[in-house]
């Protein structure tokens, strides 16, 4: 019988205990109490009518070292440390941008995330482009801080800063034919040189399961350790699904489409035995090339036991319950 591990929660801690923002960078911690709220709410976005950049837009263009204030903790969040800002920053995979590791946090430089839409089309009562500060405005931010599993068997531990996504789906009110929700990354090989090269089928593409979609842990991330999500990262906003490999969770998302049918993903399509549709962390089913049942932590020696479903499996278990998922990777 495959145990499944429960999330580490976050409970209520005595001003003297030391925290993680104590013994890292303190700097990225400050500042985090209600951005949103501060500022306030934008009047709602037209449901079909295409906004011009606006005055959130050209802000954060201006000044990409500018912080979130006043963000929600979040009950979802692990109590563990999390990598420094630097791990996070300059060792991921972004292959718009190259395929190694450091390509991303060097090629996505001069990438320009503001201004910036989105459109939302399909099965949906309120299509339309909508402007990303704008819609993010409508919404409380909160901090997330999850455990990140690459199918590549390495892990980091990060603190998002996002919105739940099924707080997002319900605002464009999708009809009862919606039953997968399909993302897909911009496609612009000028500003995106790894675009250029016959390595995927261009532009990226992920899909969830409604119900997956649905899942309280699910969020659209507009940001990290407390400031503006870096380009390198998938400014300006990404998906963020902890129990499933890390590259489910799409970055740079122009066009949500809520669908009827299983639609095929980048890397299903280009290797289905070796990255379904599910993708779901499981230390039972081995990548064909690779074991499964360890990880390496980035920043710390050794290797470490993979928990099923990245240890979320308290939260999301039920969403596969009667499912083979030595069958369902």
């Amino acid at each position: 019988m495959v145990e499944v591990r429960a999330m580490l929660i976050k409970k209520p801690r005595f001003d003297s205990e030391i925290k993680w923002y104590d013994i890292t960078d303190k700097e990225l911690y400050l500042s985090r109490r209600r951005f949103i709220k501060g500022i306030g709410k934008t009047a709602a976005v037209a449901a079909c009518a295409l906004l011009l950049p606006n005055a959130f837009s050209e802000a954060w263009a201006d000044d990409k070292k500018k912080k979130y204030e006043g963000i929600d903790e979040s009950l979802y969040s692990t109590d563990e440390k999390p990598n420094r800002f630097i791990d996070a920053s300059t060792y991921n995979n972004f292959y718009e941008f190259g395929l190694d590791k450091e390509s991303p946090s060097k090629k996505a430089r001069r990438f320009k995330s503001r201004p910036w839409t989105i459109t939302v089309d399909g099965h949906v009562e309120k299509p339309g482009v909508y402007d990303v500060d704008r819609l993010i405005t409508r919404y409380d931010l909160e901090e997330r801080i999850y455990r990140l599993r690459c199918v590549e068997a390495w892990s980091m531990v990060i603190p998002w800063v996002g919105i739940p996504l099924s707080d997002v789906i319900k605002g464009f009110e999708p009809t009862s034919k919606a039953t997968y929700i399909q993302f897909f990354t911009l496609y612009d090989p000028e500003q995106m040189p790894g675009q250029k090269a016959d390595i995927l089928p261009w532009p990226y593409t992920e899909s969830l399961r409604m119900d997956e979609a649905l899942n309280p842990l699910t969020i659209l991330a507009v940001g990290m350790y407390g400031k503006l999500l870096p380009n390198q990262n998938g400014a300006p906003v990404r998906l963020i699904v902890p129990w499933k490999y890390g590259f489910k969770s799409i970055k740079s998302i122009v066009r949500i489409s809520f669908v009827d049918e299983q639609p095929d993903t980048s890397w299903s399509e280009v290797a289905p035995r070796e990255y379904g549709f599910y993708a779901n962390v499981n230390p039972n089913v081995d990548h064909p090339r690779w074991s499964q049942k360890t990880e390496r932590k980035i920043g710390k020696a050794g290797r470490f036991p993979t928990a099923l479903f990245n240890g979320y499996g308290e939260h999301v278990a039920g969403l596969y319950r009667g499912m083979d998922l030595s069958g369902n990777y």
